[in-house]
């Protein structure tokens, strides 16, 4: 049976969900527990996007250092550009070990997966270097590629960290921390929580449900 929502119902969905009705939230990490992920954006006209995320929720209890505290207990990591709970990494495990993936998602990082193999010498020296000292800056961290990054933008020519970051796609490596806009990585296994990987079929079907427990309404 159809059911019509009216935009003004549609809205009050969308904003409970979100947990920005009464009452708020009173844990910080129930909360991007329950969002998802808290997007990485340094661009920060009043305070960064996570941050900005936060306070809009728990109001003044929310202090940035709340947030630093639980990404240095790992109890939240960074991956793909989002803060998202430590424990929720079971839930993309498979997904890192079939990159670059399937159907349509494959044939957009065809290249990207022929680029990765094309200099997988490179590959193997970063995470030699990060085995031994690492956590490190991309800026530390060896340039051997023989087939240089092309892009029209600002990614062009930068090997390594182009390279980190499809590496990091693959579970080789992660963010272990930031100092301002920059980032050190160091080897996956030493930034995610150990656990098993929840089989690939239903870690997307876990996904897709707390996408739209956290949005609350989606096309």
């Amino acid at each position: 049976m159809e059911h019509r929502l009216s935009q003004q119902e549609a809205r009050r969905i969308a904003v409970r969900a979100q947990r920005l009705d009464a009452p708020r939230p009173a844990d910080l990490l129930e909360l991007v527990a329950h969002l998802g992920a808290l997007r990485v954006d340094l661009t920060a006209a009043v305070a960064p996007c996570a941050e900005m995320t936060c306070w809009s929720r728990l109001g003044s209890r929310f202090t940035g250092e709340d947030l630093d505290a639980l990404l240095v207990d790992r109890s939240l990591v960074e991956f793909g550009g989002f803060l998202r709970p430590g424990a929720d990494m079971a839930l993309y495990r498979a997904q890192m070990r079939d990159w670059p993936g399937r159907g349509p998602l494959r044939d957009w990082q065809a290249g990207n997966g022929e680029w990765v193999q094309a200099n997988d010498a490179c590959r193997e020296d970063l995470l030699q270097r990060l085995r031994s000292e690492g956590p490190l800056p991309a800026r530390e961290l060896p340039d051997s590629c023989v087939v240089p990054w092309r892009s029209t933008g600002w990614t062009n020519d930068r090997n390594v960290m182009k390279l980190l970051e499809f590496m990091e796609q693959r579970g080789e490596v992660a963010v272990s921390s930031r100092e301002g806009n920059e980032r050190s990585w160091d080897l996956a296994e030493r930034v995610y929580p150990d656990g098993p990987a929840v089989p690939a079929d239903e870690a997307l079907v876990a996904r897709e449900e707390r996408r739209l427990t956290a949005l609350g309404i989606v096309r």
